[in-house]
């Protein structure tokens, strides 16, 4: 779910803030879609909601299907059992994902609160460890998600139909925001000349 669980920009790209400067256009570029996807998902939540679950069950039922191809050719091979077994819990959850997406709804829900809760505290964490240029719009992003969990739970199950839409898009925008912010800051950095 995120869904994110979607990822945090990245702190020090491998060759550094120099590096982040030469990838700033592709930072800038993913935000504006983030932003762009959260503002629909906010026009209207309930679809999106809807939308989500109809694909995570969806998504659910390939990756069953997939795991018992998988366990049929490593038949012969330890875990066979476990392959079949994995396949079988993926397969039943996209069934009862597809056949009740209202109570599916439900318990993603709480499963979306629980992410935007940790979420929001690893993404306070890491930008409280880790400097690097824009690291307040990270640590903004992290208070907002952690935020975000908290309501979610709070108003848990009754605005199950809604919230999934709402809430996904309110974290798509900031998230998406955290992006242009870093891509911008990347953007104007100078290196410093050597002696």
């Amino acid at each position: 779910m995120s869904a994110s669980n979607l990822a945090s920009p990245p702190a020090v790209a491998p060759g550094g803030p120099a590096s982040l400067r030469r990838h700033a256009w592709l930072f800038f570029a993913l935000g504006l879609v983030s932003i762009l996807v959260g503002l629909l998902a906010i026009g209207a939540p309930h679809v999106w909601t809807e939308k989500f679950v109809v694909v995570i069950g969806v998504l659910l039922l390939i990756t069953g299907v997939t795991e018992v191809i998988h366990a049929v050719l490593v038949r012969s091979l330890p875990g066979f059992a476990m392959h079949l077994l994995s396949a079988a819990l993926y397969l039943f959850v996209g069934v009862f994902v597809l056949e009740a997406p209202d109570r599916a709804a439900v318990v993603l829900t709480l499963v979306l609160a629980a992410s935007f809760f940790v979420g929001g505290v690893l993404r306070i964490i890491f930008s409280r460890v880790e400097r690097f240029p824009g690291w307040q719009w990270v640590l903004f992003n992290g208070l907002v998600d952690l935020f975000l969990g908290v309501l979610i739970w709070r108003g848990w199950p009754e605005s199950s139909l809604w919230v999934i839409g709402l809430l996904v898009g309110i974290e798509l925008i900031f998230h998406g925001w955290s992006w242009v912010i870093l891509a911008l800051t990347a953007r104007a950095y100078v290196p410093a000349r050597s002696a």
